[in-house]
């Protein structure tokens, strides 16, 4: 079983749209949609915004669904001067921004007695997603690179450069990090697929609704011709 996860139901709605739904299930304030997309059996649901509405819907997606491999798509703000509104990007690994214990001497962005900073996505699943992508999306480019979360709408260019400076992500978002955390302690695989909505800075206000459209349906296409792939 496959699980995907958005946190918004423009992210998740053309794909329950496409997919023949035999159940849904409602559990912790979310509504999980099983069934069939892309000759693939999914688990489509939206968790809401945020790290820990993210991680309980993995959870409960590895333990009432026994999904051995989660999919979350959906949209981020670019910390890369190359990667433009539009474009994709497919997590290496994901890591929280926001977790911060310095002061018992871990590195920022590090869990206090986790043995990892950053979880590593499924290399596979990855090397799919970018070939799914440029096939589904060959008008835009694809990057691959780690995924930053927090829980924190980026819209201050002071905030996006201690990220940068911190960690070296490609992009900076609300989710990611929960649902590669949750995958890492269950051992199941997982990949990060987003696309840019907006630059991650101050121009965010003008740039998220105009372009929030437009990334939704990249994502959406890459989706869908990933699961050929698996």
């Amino acid at each position: 079983m496959i699980g995907i996860i958005g946190a918004m139901e423009e992210e998740v709605a053309a794909l329950k749209e496409a997919m023949d739904i035999h159940e849904t299930v409602e559990q912790a304030s979310m509504v999980f949609c099983k069934g069939v997309l892309c000759g693939k059996e999914v688990v489509i649901v939206r968790s809401g915004i945020g790290k820990v509405n993210a991680g309980i819907c993995a959870q409960i997606l590895v333990d009432r669904f026994k999904a051995e491999m989660l999919i979350n798509t959906g949209i981020a703000g670019s910390l890369d001067a190359k990667i433009d509104i539009g474009d994709m990007v497919i997590s290496t690994d994901a890591l929280h921004h926001d977790m911060d214990a310095t002061e018992f001497g871990y590195p920022v962005g590090q869990v206090p007695r986790m043995e990892v900073m950053s979880f590593p996505a499924d290399e596979e699943l990855v090397k799919k997603a970018v070939q799914a992508s440029e096939k589904a999306n060959p008008d835009i480019h694809t990057f691959t690179g780690r995924v930053a979360s927090g829980d924190q709408f980026i819209a201050s260019r002071e905030v996006k450069d201690k990220i940068v400076e911190n960690f070296h992500p490609l992009c900076v978002e609300m989710e990611g990090a929960g649902i590669a955390h949750a995958a890492h302690l269950n051992k199941v695989s997982y990949v990060i697929i987003r696309a840019i909505s907006d630059k991650a800075d101050n121009s965010a206000s003008v740039d998220y609704p105009t372009f929030e459209r437009q990334a939704i349906a990249h994502s959406v296409r890459l989706v869908k011709e990933l699961l050929t792939l698996i």
